[in-house]
């Protein structure tokens, strides 16, 4: 039973690091927030902007990732 608590808190820390990491240096990935199907609305007090293509293949590729862990 406390075996698999443990490998579970393990599994949530590496999880914790690993999105840390992102954050850490996904600002640093040039093309990603500035892809053809993200929309940019600039207007003299406005400033709307949504991700589209860039949620779309961060989705993609969490899909990828979540799908070969859930093999195991």
């Amino acid at each position: 039973m406390f075996s698999d608590f443990g490998k579970t808190l393990i599994f949530i820390g590496i999880l914790i690091v690993l999105i840390g990491l992102l954050f850490t240096f996904l600002p640093k990935i040039p093309f990603l927030g500035k892809l053809p199907g993200d929309i940019r609305i600039e207007r003299k007090n406005f400033t709307f902007y949504f991700p589209l293509a860039t949620s779309i293949i961060i989705s993609i590729i969490l899909t990828i990732i979540f799908s070969l862990i859930g093999r195991r």
